[in-house]
């Protein structure tokens, strides 16, 4: 594609969740009508369109507390491809998250992290999502409190600040937006550990269940969150384990799940995010860290 020719770039609104879907469902992505309304209305989200006006090429910023944002749904349609939309819209991407002050941090898969390389991104920790079906027994173990099975306001506010919490100390983020939406979802679950220092959320994706994130002190104790979000849900699940996480990752393939595909979170320049905390069993999606 010729420079002359090239789309501009311009800010999306609530109106191009449906176009952001399409070019998602496209890619054969997870992402659902929500997920699309959160990046917009959070975030700031750069689209490019055809001469006919349909969206072509798409990039999400996230801004995030603690000093960093997430660059997330670099997606350009099978027709507009290798002309470098992806690049110029990561570009936007990174000049907003800095304008704010924030340093972009991303997960790449293996063919993205030589472009974001290329680009001034530093590859830190890897992970790999996990594909297999729900769990058919009810779990033992740790005892957990089932925090969302219907919208969260109707929740116990004392075991969301919980979950808040947890998830900003293993992440060293803060993301609590983020996580609100999830719990406010009616197709979400969560459960807190007895002892309170661990959790796991299920949502309801476009192709699968998507459990994560998952935080926890003791292994034993993540095993016991993920099996309870698996028997409480049916059909085809997602989980994007840590590489470090080995027992969890065999575990999950005596129940018959197997890799889908592989990811490594990066940032713009040396972040403490490059190192996966020994609490971060599942996380909440590459699009979200």
């Amino acid at each position: 594609m010729a420079t002359s020719e090239a789309p501009a770039i311009e800010q999306l609104g609530a109106g191009d969740v449906p176009a952001g879907l399409a070019l998602s469902d496209a890619a054969g992505w997870n992402q659902t009508a929500a997920d699309w309304a959160y990046f917009i209305v959070e975030g700031e989200t750069f689209g490019m369109r055809d001469k006919t006006g349909r969206l072509v090429a798409t990039a999400a910023a996230l801004p995030y507390g603690g000093g960093f944002g997430w660059v997330s749904m670099v997606l350009v349609d099978a027709s507009h491809r290798h002309g470098g939309l992806a690049t110029r819209l990561l570009d936007a991407c990174i000049a907003a998250l800095r304008r704010s002050g924030r340093v972009p941090v991303l997960d790449a898969t293996p063919a993205g992290a030589e472009v974001y390389r290329r680009s001034g991104f530093v590859q830190g920790f890897a992970f790999d999502r996990w594909e297999g079906p729900a769990a058919s027994v009810e779990p033992g173990g740790l005892p957990v409190r089932p925090v969302a099975d219907r919208p969260i306001e109707a929740r116990r506010g004392a075991d969301v600040e919980g979950i808040l919490a947890l998830d900003a100390a293993a992440h060293r983020v803060g993301r609590a937006a983020l996580l609100r939406a999830f719990l406010a979802r009616a197709g979400t679950h969560a459960w807190l550990a007895a002892p309170r220092d661990g959790f796991a959320i299920a949502r309801t994706g476009r192709r699968a269940t998507q459990i994560g994130p998952v935080v926890a002190a003791r292994t034993a104790d993540a095993l016991t969150l993920v099996e309870k979000a698996l028997a409480a849900r049916a059909g085809r699940i997602f989980i994007d384990v840590p590489a470090r996480a080995t027992t969890l990752v065999r575990w999950l393939e005596q129940r018959g799940f197997a890799p889908q595909r592989s990811f490594v979170r990066m940032a713009l320049g040396d972040s403490a995010l490059l190192a996966a905390d020994l609490r971060m069993f599942a996380l909440a999606g590459p699009e979200f860290g």
